[in-house]
């Protein structure tokens, strides 16, 4: 998943502290490697950059991206930059249709899209994400295996006392289909079995599950770890392995994904002078990880579309 790195360029400061993004010179979507960005980057010529970039797609990383909107509104006042996390799959349909200028999504397009629409669009990963099984608190499991939570997931599981806590029915918060998080966790949960993923309720975001985890009782869902909150609910381990980043660059900790934002081949040049905002070391080398991810540069691994992990 981390092979088709998107172009970086630094941003370079104008007089006044303003600065310009290079757009209808420096690459785009489709464009070339980080490296030569970086080695371009200093040398580029600075030009204003005016329009509308408009996003929908995974809520997990919905905070990064505003924030590092955010930012390039400041360097760059005449581009707006406004969107939705309505889930990977409605972002993904919207860009590949045009509704949208960037399709945000926890998975590849290819999970989601067909062929035809996949060939139009380009790939940007902008981070890595760690997810993981989160519990109300008064729950007395600190620990599952993947084959307990299968078990859970599956409805074959029901009391807590079958797990290692007491006795109490299991609240199952799941997250609707079309979700990018729903997919990484069933696909490291299930693999490649054909499971009735169930749950008590299905819920539309993660803010949603924060909500619903924060205010249950003897409940489990799963979130990713910039979404974790230890005033509400609790973080639990998974085959002895706590959800922490420093494990999953290495693949210790299975469950995680990579963070793509999709644009058209042919975008304008505000949504793809902002990929190159997403790219830059701006983003890459603090916001990525103040927002709770991992910059793609620190992962020992890569992950392909079929989920297959390999050494970098």
């Amino acid at each position: 998943m981390l092979d088709q790195a998107y172009s970086r360029r630094q941003f370079l400061g104008l007089a006044g502290g303003l600065v310009s993004i290079v757009g209808l010179g420096l690459v785009g979507c489709g464009g070339s490697g980080a490296s030569d960005a970086a080695d371009k980057g200093s040398a580029a010529a600075a030009e204003s950059v005016s329009g509308e970039v408009t996003y929908d797609g995974a809520s997990s990383f919905q905070a990064l991206v505003e924030a590092a909107a955010e930012k390039f509104m400041d360097a760059n006042p005449d581009v707006s930059v406004s969107g939705s996390g309505n889930g990977s799959g409605k972002g993904l349909t919207a860009v590949a249709a045009g509704t949208v200028t960037i399709g945000n999504s926890d998975v590849f397009a290819e999970t989601k899209l067909e062929a035809d629409q996949v060939k139009n669009l380009v790939d940007h990963e902008v981070a890595v994400v760690g997810m993981g099984p989160v519990v109300s608190k008064n729950v007395k499991v600190d620990d599952l295996s993947l084959e307990q939570l299968k078990g859970i997931f599956s409805g074959q599981i029901t009391n807590w006392k079958e797990v290692g806590g007491g006795d109490a029915t299991i609240v199952v918060l799941n997250r609707k289909a079309g979700s990018g998080t729903r997919a990484t966790f069933e696909a490291a949960v299930f693999g490649d079995e054909t499971v009735d993923f169930k749950g008590d309720a299905e819920l539309d975001k993660s803010g949603d599950v924060q909500t619903q985890m924060g205010s249950t009782d003897n409940a489990i869902s799963y979130l990713d770890f910039s979404h974790f909150d230890d005033s509400k609910f609790k973080a639990i381990k998974v085959e002895g392995v706590e959800p922490k980043s420093a494990n999953v660059t290495d693949d210790s900790f299975k469950i995680w994904a990579t963070e793509h934002m999709y644009c058209a081949k042919d975008a304008d040049d505000a949504t793809k002078a902002f990929l190159e905002f997403m790219l830059s070391d701006d983003v890459q080398g603090k916001l990525v990880e103040e927002q709770g991810f991992i910059p793609v540069s620190a992962m020992k691994v890569v992950k392909d579309a079929s989920g297959k992990v390999s050494a970098k």
